[in-house]
């Protein structure tokens, strides 16, 4: 007995993305550990999975990529686009600690948030809420380089009047030999940014939805409002916002490279993001699984070790 058998006439029943084949998602959820790192045929030559085995090496090794990019695109003279989440955020700490330890200014940098709170409208909170991906974004990276940080001009967040412009700014950049690199989570139903798996169905081909650059006021899924309910506001779910602005996968998947980080574990060995990592390494390319994509680029994604199971019931 499990949810497949049982989700006729439950309360499940229409509740996950149309486009899950259920059945093969729990064959993934089945792939014994040393499973998980396997490569696919549809990988990038340069996609490589990084296990790590605890938060301390995750948010280390994660800080220092970003950090190398930096420090790459320096010593090349040229700029460097970085698209920033804001979960995972521990990578931060380490990405100035080693930018601080190395002198490298970051006056090359242009950040750009690929995503924020909104209404249906698009209308984002204050950069003064604590909840604002803007303010954690000034607490987190901006703030603790101090001297050698990002010029304000450069710091873009996705607000309503500032969103539509990014792809246009980002083709800018790399007309001057900018280097654009994708730094993300996975979302708990396989987002990008917010960019939702449900809007699959919006689309009559995968290259319509390639095509789309951003989107203000996005309607979130029950899950995504849930997970961020769980690890960014305390569990209060009246908290939460159900819409965000958020970048497209035209601008997500543009990258020259990527690097993604899943550290989706609570205590006891409880966790959220087991499920969603096998989904985006070992699912085939879908627009109703934008994780399933990222592995299609250069680059690396991080996670703990943990999350590779197994996938079993454990009672907590």
């Amino acid at each position: 007995m499990n949810l497949l058998t049982t989700l006729a006439g439950s309360m499940m029943e229409g509740f996950l993305p149309r486009g899950w084949d259920l059945a093969k998602i729990d064959q993934l959820a089945d792939l014994p550990p040393e499973q998980v790192s396997r490569r696919e045929p549809w990988w990038h030559p340069q996609f490589e999975p990084v296990a790590c085995a605890s938060y301390e090496d995750f948010d280390t090794y994660m800080g220092h990529e970003i950090a190398r990019e930096i420090l790459l695109a320096r010593q090349a003279s040229r700029p460097l686009i970085l698209i920033l989440p804001v979960g995972p955020m521990g990578m931060y700490r380490w990405t100035v600690f080693f930018l601080k330890e190395w002198g490298v200014p970051c006056d090359h940098v242009h950040g750009f948030n690929m995503d924020e709170w909104s209404d249906a409208q698009g209308k984002t909170l204050p950069p003064d809420n604590p909840g604002a991906f803007q303010y954690a974004m000034e607490h987190a990276l901006y703030g603790p380089l101090g001297s050698l940080t990002v010029p304000p001009k450069q710091r873009h967040f996705a607000l309503p009047s500032e969103l539509p412009t990014y792809a246009a700014q980002i083709a800018d950049l790399r007309k001057q030999g900018g280097k654009l690199v994708t730094v993300f989570g996975i979302g708990r139903v396989c987002h990008i940014a917010f960019w939702e798996p449900h809007f699959a169905a919006e689309f009559a081909s995968e290259a319509e939805w390639r095509a789309q650059t951003h989107r203000l006021g996005a309607r979130l899924h029950p899950l995504t409002i849930e997970q961020n309910a769980l690890t960014s506001f305390r569990s209060r779910t009246t908290l939460v916002p159900a819409f965000a602005n958020t970048i497209g996968p035209a601008l997500f998947l543009a990258a020259d490279r990527i690097i993604g980080g899943a550290d989706g574990m609570f205590n006891r060995g409880m966790q959220w993001q087991g499920l969603s990592l096998r989904m985006t390494l070992h699912h085939e390319p879908t627009t109703w699984i934008p994780s399933s994509f990222m592995p299609t680029l250069p680059g690396r994604l991080f996670y703990l070790s943990d999350l590779a199971g197994p996938l079993l019931a454990e009672c907590h």
